[in-house]
C-alpha cells in the first residue's frame, strides 16, 4: 500500500523539509524588517502591518481549495506550481516600489505558500507507513521550527546589512532549490482510479467567505464595514456548509469533522494554538527593537530561543506520538504555551532581557510538544484518498490562526495606537499595547488547552 522505495522517501522526506523551511524562514526574517519597510515607504503602524497578515490570510483563504485540486489533478503537479509561484513573488518584492505594491506581492506569495502547505505533508505520508507518521511528521515539523530559528539571526543579519529586499533575494534562491529537489525527489502522481469533480462553486465560496471574513476581522476597529464584513463571513459559512452537504465532491467532507470527534478537536485545537501564539514573535520583536533599542541583528539572536527548542525538541516528540496518545503531548504543549504568555502578560515586559528570554524558552518547549502530534492525530483520521484536503485542512488551521493572530494585533492596534508610526510610539505605548494582547492570546490559549484534552474523553476515537 505504502511506497516501498527507500530512496523515494528519502527524498521525498528531504522535500518536505525544504518547503517547510523556506515559507517558515521568509516569515520569521522578514518580522525584523517592519520598522525599516515601515521608514523607507513612510507609512504608519497598522498598514505595515499587512504586509505581515495580508501573507497568512492568502495562504488561509487558499489551501483548502488546492488541497482539494491536488486529490484531483496530482500532488506534486501543485506542489511546484507553488514552488514556482513563490519564487517568482519573491523576486518582484525585492523590487518593490511602494508598500501598496509590496503588499499586492506578498498577497501572491501566500497563495504559492498554499500550494506547498496543501501538498509537502500529504505527498510526505502517503509514501510512508503510519507506524513511522509521528517519526517523519516530527522531523519535517523541526524544518519548519528551524526555519523559525534561522529566520530571525539571518534576517537580522541581512536586513543590518544589506537591507530588507536582501530576505527576498534569500527567498528566490532557497525556492529554486526547493524546485530542484520536488522536481527530482517526489513521486509521480498515481492516476486517480475515483473520478472526481473539481468543486467550482464550492471552492469560490470558500475562498469568498475566509477572504471576507479575515478582511473583515482584521478591520474591525476601523468602522461598521469591517463588522459588516465579519457578520458576512460567517453567514457565507453557513451557506457554505449547506451547499457542501449536498455535493457529491465537496471540497470539504462534512463527515470529516461531523462523524470524527478526533479530528474535530485536534483541528479546533490548532486554530486556537496558532491564533494564541502566532503574533509572539512580531510583538516581541517589536519591544526589542522599540522599547528596548536593541538593533535589528541583536534582536534576531534573542528571538532564536523559541524555535531553537522547538527545532530539537520536535523530531523526538513526533516519533514518541506513535507510542503516547497524541492528545496527551499537545494538550501539555498548550499548557506550556499558557504559561509562557502570562509570563509576557505580567513581567516579561519589564525591561528586563532574562524575563524576555524564560518566555520564549516556556513557548518554544510548548510549541514542541504541541505541534507534530496534534498533526499526527488530524492525519490518522484521513482516507488516504482524502490526504490533500487533510493536509490542507491542518494548514488552514495554522494559517486561519496566524491570520487572526495578526488581525487581532491589528485591531489592539489600531484602537490603542491609531495612527501613530512605530517611531511616534512611547517605549510606555508600545508596552501597554502589547500586555493587551499577551492577555487576550493567554485567553485563547487556555481555552485550546481545555478543547485538547477533550479529545481523552472520546475512548471510542482513541488515536
Amino acid at each position: 500500500m505504502f511506497q516501498k522505495n527507500t530512496k523515494i522517501q528519502n527524498t521525498t522526506l528531504f522535500t518536505a523539509i525544504v518547503t517547510s523551511f523556506l515559507t517558515t524562514f521568509t516569515g520569521s526574517a522578514l518580522n525584523l524588517s517592519i520598522p525599516g519597510i515601515e521608514s523607507e515607504f513612510a507609512t504608519n503602524a497598522v498598514t505595515v502591518g499587512w504586509v505581515i497578515t495580508i501573507y497568512t490570510m492568502s495562504a488561509a483563504v487558499f489551501s483548502v481549495p488546492f488541497g482539494k485540486l491536488a486529490d484531483v489533478i496530482g500532488r506534486r503537479k501543485v506542489l511546484i506550481a507553488g514552488i514556482i509561484m513563490f519564487g517568482a513573488a519573491s523576486v518582484a518584492c525585492s523590487f518593490s516600489g511602494s508598500i501598496e505594491i509590496l503588499i499586492g506581492l506578498r498577497l501572491l506569495q501566500g497563495i504559492g505558500s498554499a500550494c506547498l502547505f496543501a501538498t509537502n505533508i500529504s505527498i510526505l505520508v502517503s509514501v510512508f507507513p503510519g507506524n513511522r507518521r509521528g517519526e517523519v511528521l516530527g522531523i519535517s515539523t523541526s524544518a519548519t521550527y528551524i526555519g523559525l530559528s534561522v529566520g530571525p539571526v539571518a534576517g537580522g543579519f541581512l536586513n543590518g546589512t544589506f537591507g530588507w529586499r536582501s530576505i527576498f533575494i534569500t527567498a528566490v534562491i532557497l525556492a529554486a532549490v526547493a524546485l530542484t529537489v520536488a522536481v527530482n525527489g517526489t513521486p509521480k502522481d498515481e492516476k486517480n482510479s475515483e473520478k472526481q469533480k473539481t468543486d467550482v462553486i464550492g471552492n469560490l465560496l470558500y475562498v469568498i467567505m475566509i477572504g471576507v471574513f479575515l478582511t473583515g476581522f482584521s478591520n474591525m476597529a476601523n468602522g461598521y464595514m469591517g463588522k459588516l464584513m465579519t457578520a458576512a463571513g460567517i453567514a457565507m459559512l453557513i451557506i457554505f456548509g449547506l451547499y457542501e452537504n449536498k455535493q457529491a465532491s465537496p471540497v470539504i467532507k462534512p463527515s470529516m469533522f461531523t462523524g470524527d470527534a478526533v479530528f474535530t478537536l485536534s483541528s479546533i485545537a490548532a486554530l486556537l494554538n496558532y491564533a494564541a501564539t502566532f503574533a509572539v514573535t512580531y510583538l516581541v520583536s517589536l519591544y526589542l527593537q522599540i522599547a528596548m533599542g536593541f538593533p535589528s541583528r541583536q534582536a534576531g539572536l534573542i528571538l532564536i530561543a523559541m524555535p531553537l527548542v522547538q527545532a530539537l525538541l520536535t523530531p523526538k516528540v513526533g516519533k514518541l506520538s506513535d507510542r503516547i496518545e497524541p492528545y496527551k503531548l499537545a494538550s501539555a504543549g498548550m499548557a506550556c504555551c499558557a504559561l509562557g504568555l502570562a509570563f509576557f502578560a505580567g513581567p516579561g515586559m519589564s525591561g528586563s532581557l532574562p524575563l524576555v528570554i524564560i518566555p520564549l524558552l516556556i513557548m518554544g518547549l510548548g510549541f514542541g510538544l504541541f505541534s507534530s502530534p496534534n498533526t499526527n492525530a488530524i492525519m490518522s483520521r484521513a482516507n488516504k484518498a482524502d490526504y490533500g484536503v487533510a493536509n490542507s485542512i491542518v494548514s488552514t488551521m495554522r494559517t486561519i490562526g496566524q491570520s487572526f493572530s495578526m488581525a487581532l494585533v491589528n485591531i489592539i492596534v489600531t484602537m490603542s495606537l491609531g495612527e501613530k508610526s512605530l517611531a511616534e510610539t512611547s517605549g510606555a505605548e508600545l508596552v501597554r499595547t502589547l500586555r493587551i494582547c499577551f492577555c487576550i492570546f493567554l485567553a485563547l490559549c487556555i481555552i485550546g488547552t481545555l478543547i485538547s484534552l477533550k479529545r481523552g474523553e472520546n475512548k471510542e476515537n482513541d488515536i
